[in-house]
């Protein structure tokens, strides 16, 4: 709800500040008095296209303040956030504008784009009259409101729309896909058949190579270790050892013990050496080996390696690289039964998202029915009954919303061709349609603020009363401002301010007066009679404020 307008130095505006009140708020005046100029300063304010000259003549800048209740759940709450400002309770808009044509605009005091204050705009303030191409007239709405009306359950379409989204991006993936493994497919068959033909394992190349080099350092190391061997053996240190022992052990008897100790020693070091002579004998024994078995792991080690540099992999990845390319080979092998699938899986998606289309459609077309016969009863109370309100439901490009394209077209006489609101109507009978069209499509606890700019122009009487009727019946669950010259409509208000130009030292400004009970009979008298106020003017004003 729009709670108050703040304006300082704007055209012919000085100083004004407006508090509006729930439920239907009335501004009057005589023409010229400025009644335009407001909804010119709430537009900028809300960052709309209008004028280009605002400031007031002299002044440095001008600046409009525009303050709303927000309650929890409020559409601008969404856009506060994803622009990074606080969401709160209270929304203060301020925009200015200095006299070079600069603009600056604030969103609760922190400094933000026009772009998010239109975007604000959208959710707190719909405007109604002769060029209003923001809300009912704007074509690019009306599949939007058909649906509000309806109550449409749009998931269905969007989650069918997704899942066919889904199924032919899958498609043409799996094609593409296709198309370049069938080009690599001769190198595929080739790989396999070379990594099958070799089956290497992980560990194996860092196994031969270190059985290669045992290899290669035997043939030099080989001879040494023989020698050593028969150094060790009974031909040498084994042999005198044993001699000496035995030389030892006849001497011993006269040596008094003086021997034993070398005898035990020499026995130790015979134990030793016999253990040095077998080690040595048994890494002989293993340094032997068939010349052609290091020419056969020469052979399968720079295969192994050969492959791994082909592919670009490591060796011990040979088999997990053999095993991916076994998984391409399959697809390739396997590819035009998954296309099969896929193609049947976008055939049923497309019929699901066809159902779900045509469900909607169906819907769409029943609520169309009902809107129209709601216009339809409306328009006879503004004396337009002899017009014809359709709304218009052609084949358009599939979307998340279906394939449905609205419009709302009127005849305003039999056998007129159909066509645009806004270039069918009349000023006066595209007031009157908007109003028809507005009653009917108006919910309950409406979150934005409406504002009908003369939508009773060019309607007097009984018209202007049933005008009057409808405007009071939407306030009761909005927030409704009407500027107007009906004097029906203005005594419908709960609220009445009346705008007034004036003229001091030379300079003429604009300003808005909150009536008063009594002072609303000398304002509706006006609108009655003119600048002559009779006594049956006043008496027919409060015939119409209780009426």
């Amino acid at each position: 709800m729009l709670r108050s307008l703040q304006i300082r130095d704007m055209l012919i505006i000085e100083r004004l500040e407006l508090d509006f009140q729930p439920g239907l708020n009335v501004l009057t005046g005589e023409t010229g008095a400025g009644k335009s100029i407001l909804l010119d300063c709430l537009g900028f304010v809300l960052g709309w296209r209008g004028r280009a000259e605002l400031v007031r003549t002299g002044a440095a800048q001008g600046e409009v303040t525009a303050v709303f209740d927000l309650p929890e759940g409020h559409a601008a709450r969404a856009i506060l956030t994803e622009a990074g400002l606080a969401a709160e309770d209270e929304l203060i808009l301020r925009r200015v504008n200095a006299a070079d044509g600069r603009k600056t605009a604030y969103v609760n005091d922190r400094r933000t784009s026009g772009e998010v204050l239109r975007a604000l705009s959208d959710t707190l303030i719909e405007l109604h009259g002769q060029h209003d191409d923001r809300g009912l007239l704007n074509p690019r709405g009306h599949r939007q409101l058909l649906d509000a009306f309806a109550g449409a359950d749009l998931g269905p379409v969007r989650r069918a729309w997704a899942a066919r989204a889904a199924a032919r991006r899958a498609l043409e993936t799996a094609e593409a896909d296709l198309v370049a493994m069938r080009a690599e497919e001769d190198f595929l068959r080739h790989a396999v058949a070379e990594l099958d033909a070799l089956d290497p394992v992980p560990g194996e190349e860092a196994e031969l190579d270190s059985r290669r080099r045992t290899m290669q350092a035997a043939a030099r190391i080989r001879d040494d270790i023989a020698r050593a061997v028969q150094a060790l053996g009974s031909d040498g240190a084994e042999g005198l050892m044993a001699d000496a022992g035995r030389w030892l052990d006849g001497a011993a008897d006269k040596a008094e013990g003086r021997l034993d100790g070398a005898i035990a020693a020499l026995e130790r070091a015979l134990t030793e050496l016999g253990e040095a002579a077998q080690a040595a004998e048994t890494c002989l024994e293993a340094l032997s080996f068939d010349p052609r078995e290091i020419e056969a792991v020469e052979e399968r080690l720079f295969a192994i390696r050969g492959l791994a540099r082909k592919h670009g992999v490591l060796a011990d990845d040979l088999g997990s690289f053999a095993e991916e390319l076994r998984g391409r080979l399959a697809a390739v092998d396997g590819g035009a039964e998954n296309i099969r699938s896929l193609t049947e899986a976008l055939v049923a998606a497309d019929a699901a998202y066809d159902a779900a289309a045509a469900a909607l459609g169906e819907a769409r077309r029943e609520a169309a029915g009902r809107l129209d016969a709601g216009v339809a009863a409306e328009l006879a109370p503004l004396k337009m009954e002899r017009a014809h309100f359709a709304t218009e439901i052609t084949p358009g490009e599939a979307g998340p919303e279906g394939r449905d394209q609205v419009a709302f077209t009127v005849a305003t006489n039999p056998g007129a061709p159909a066509g645009p609101l806004n270039r069918i109507a009349s000023g006066g009978e595209l007031s009157r349609f908007l109003l028809a069209l507005k009653v009917v499509l108006a919910r309950g606890g409406e979150a934005l603020t409406m504002i009908f700019d003369e939508i009773d122009r060019g309607v007097g009487g009984a018209t202007a009363d049933a005008v009057g009727r409808r405007l009071a019946r939407l306030a009761e669950t909005a927030q409704i401002l009407v500027v107007t010259h009906s004097p029906q409509v203005a005594a419908r208000g709960a609220h009445h301010w009346r705008v007034e130009k004036r003229v001091a030292a030379g300079m003429t400004t604009s300003t808005v007066v909150p009536l008063a009970p009594a002072e609303r009979v000398g304002e509706l008298a006006r609108m009655l009679a003119g600048e002559n106020v009779t006594d049956a003017a006043r008496d027919a004003a409060r015939a119409l404020l209780t009426g």
